[in-house]
């Protein structure tokens, strides 16, 4: 009771007068040392006689002044690690030498000449061990006390770091400094590591994870690999899962080395590494073939992908960036961040940033954009694609979809913008609802256009066909997480439905690379790799949160998942090709599909009455167009406009 409250009185005093008990410790051990090097070498317990006390007396003012000066006095004590031994080492070094001088200067007869290294080496241990002894000491009762509670005000936590190596040995460093976590061991899929040590701490086989958590109430795994490829991460991910413990990492090695996160600047395992996907080196020469030195615009710039494209084009040197989009505020976040990036970029040259509010179906207003900046590269990313919100406005879907990349594509002809690359979606193959029906449609314009003989012009139309992308504005991952958050249920459609799934900046890079290998009306596909079922994604994302999926079988689970049937329009699958030719590029997870086109003066006509019936409002003739022009287009559901579906619709 004593220690504590000593220790709670210690803790709370000023920095200053910390630092004089320092002193007033380093005063008596120089004496100490002193007194103990003489007696050591006499064998006897020494007592000074006649003029050698003053030998006392001048040992601390040699040494306080120089363990000032290399600021044993400025370190907080109970953050002190290894590497202040060695600033103690050169502090009690120079004040040996120092009182070494002034010790045989002394005129004092019979001085042995070991008394000197005696006294240096029995103050390097009374200064130094003294420091470890109080960061020890202290560090207990400030944690015990509520310094090492949690920034939610709990204590902290038990966790297992899951590698041993250089990288899970500064993490453990670091935590033990913070307020959040407690290491307790280590685990490693070395077997010449398991049962050995690493500062206190011991390592453990995966099989023994079961005996940590229930031995130390662990919360937490820790994963301490930065460098290993994601497919590594994804395979110790599943090894995870039954345990259903909270899975959390280490940011990536580039983030540590550029400096953008600290070791110990833990996060939740990303999405991307469930997918076991490790993205393939950009082509340098691609990426830069129509972004370096050229004006690029892209519309949509707020949106998941439209601001993706937005920061992979800025480090490769355009001359300008517009941003393109309808929502004030989506535009005014992306211009922030961008611009922000800019002053963060060291030896690039400035890259003017243009905001510009505005709809893509004003074509008037995107011709005036592209000639006055003088456009040379528009990346398309505008589009209404939430399948259900289409399915319930329809004709907003036709506008924004069809209508609006046709008038910027008419826009780009006009103004000689040299490549127009529309960002499609796999639901443009065969679909079942509105907005994969009107996403083909716009690809059939641009096919159109690029083909026809009697429309003349220079800018190239490319358009690139994926999947779904992680943490996107509708992806479900986002969705599952703030379900799981709010103690559940997660909903799953249906427990059949699967779908591809890649990462924004690498479905982004990969946009940029086949705008630059499309000769003029090319449907390029991205490779998404394996499927995979929402429902095992919903059970991954719970698993690693740290909780228990609750069901028949474990009744007694914390989330709970339900199935909420397939939303209009909603496929249990995607695809991403219409027909079964297709080719290779230069790009390993880039194809270019051949696909069936309509010729332009036929497009044209369906487009006239599109325009018609949509302005009229007249959904049946609108899907009667889009089952004419889109190969494989049965919608799955009833016309599910708002107004059309209301009684008094035709007095609204």
């Amino acid at each position: 009771m004593m220690q504590a409250r000593a220790r709670t009185w210690f803790i709370e005093l000023s920095r200053r007068k910390k630092a004089l008990i320092l002193i007033i410790a380093d005063v008596f051990f120089t004496v100490l040392a002193l007194w103990s090097a003489f007696s050591l070498r006499w064998g006897v317990l020494y007592i000074p006689k006649g003029d050698e006390w003053y030998l006392f007396a001048a040992a601390p003012f040699i040494a306080v002044p120089i363990f000032v000066r290399l600021g044993l006095y400025r370190a907080i004590i109970r953050y002190i690690e290894i590497r202040a031994l060695w600033t103690i080492i050169q502090a009690t070094t120079l004040y040996a030498l120092v009182f070494a001088f002034v010790l045989y200067q002394s005129g004092v007869k019979i001085i042995p000449r070991t008394v000197s290294p005696l006294n240096w080496l029995i103050v390097m241990l009374l200064v130094g061990s003294s420091r470890f002894l109080a960061r020890w000491w202290l560090r207990e009762t400030y944690f015990r006390l509520g310094g090492g509670r949690s920034s939610t005000g709990y204590r902290k936590k038990n966790v297992v770091i899951y590698g041993a190596g250089s990288a899970g040995v500064q993490l453990a460093s670091a935590l033990e400094l913070g307020r959040e976590y407690r290491p307790v061991a280590f685990i490693d899929d070395d077997r010449l590591l398991h049962k050995r040590k690493i500062n206190g701490l011991r390592i453990y086989p995966l099989s023994s994870l079961s005996y940590l958590i229930e031995r130390h109430q662990v919360s937490d795994v820790l994963l301490a690999i930065p460098s290993a490829k994601r497919s590594r991460i994804s395979e110790l991910i599943r090894l995870l899962e039954p345990y259903a413990i909270h899975v959390m990492s280490m940011p990536g090695l580039s983030d540590i080395a550029q400096g953008r996160v600290t070791v110990d600047a833990l996060q939740e395992v990303d999405i991307a590494d469930l997918l076991g996907r490790d993205p393939v080196a950009p082509d340098q020469a691609l990426l830069r073939a129509t972004i370096s030195d050229k004006v690029v615009m892209v519309t949509g710039a707020g949106g998941s992908i439209g601001s993706e494209l937005c920061r992979q084009i800025i480090p490769l040197q355009p001359l300008s960036l517009i941003l393109f989009e309808l929502s004030e505020f989506a535009l005014y976040a992306i211009e922030k961040e961008l611009n922000h990036l800019l002053t963060k970029a060291k030896g690039s040259r400035p890259i003017e940033i243009i905001a510009v509010l505005g709809s893509v179906t004003n074509a008037k207003r995107i011709e005036k954009i592209c000639k006055a900046f003088n456009v040379q590269t528009i990346y398309h990313a505008a589009a209404y694609k939430h399948v259900p919100m289409v399915e319930k406005n329809p004709g907003e879907a036709v506008w924004n979809n069809i209508f609006g990349t046709f008038r910027a594509a008419q826009a780009a002809i006009n103004a000689e913008v040299e490549l127009f690359v529309l960002i499609s979606t796999d639901k443009a193959v065969r679909p079942t609802n509105t907005m994969g029906a009107t996403k083909r449609f716009a690809e059939l314009i641009l096919q159109a256009l690029s083909l026809d003989a009697a429309y003349k012009h220079q800018t190239r139309f490319t358009m690139v066909r994926f999947g779904n992308v992680l943490d996107s504005s509708g992806s479900v991952v986002p969705l599952f997480r703030e379900q799981i958050a709010r103690g559940g249920p997660v909903t799953v459609t249906d427990a059949r439905v699967i779908r591809y799934f890649m990462t924004i900046p690498e479905a982004s890079q990969l946009v940029i690379q086949a705008g630059a290998l499309g000769q003029g009306g090319d449907v390029f596909v991205l490779d998404m790799g394996e499927p995979i079922r929402i429902l095992d994604l919903a059970k991954r994302m719970i698993h690693l949160s740290g909780l228990e999926i609750k069901d028949e079988d474990h009744p007694a689970g914390e989330i709970g998942i339900s199935f909420t049937g397939l939303r209009p329009g909603e496929k249990l699958y995607e695809e991403l090709l219409i027909g079964d030719n297709v080719s290779e590029t230069s790009h390993a997870r880039i194809m270019r599909a051949e696909e069936q086109v309509i010729p332009w003066l036929e497009l044209e006509k369906m487009l006239g009455i599109l325009e018609q019936v949509t302005k009229d409002e007249d959904f049946e003739r609108v899907r009667e167009v889009l089952k004419l022009a889109v190969s494989g287009f049965v919608p799955q559901c009833e016309i599910g406009d708002l107004l059309w579906n209301r009684k008094d619709a035709t007095n609204l």
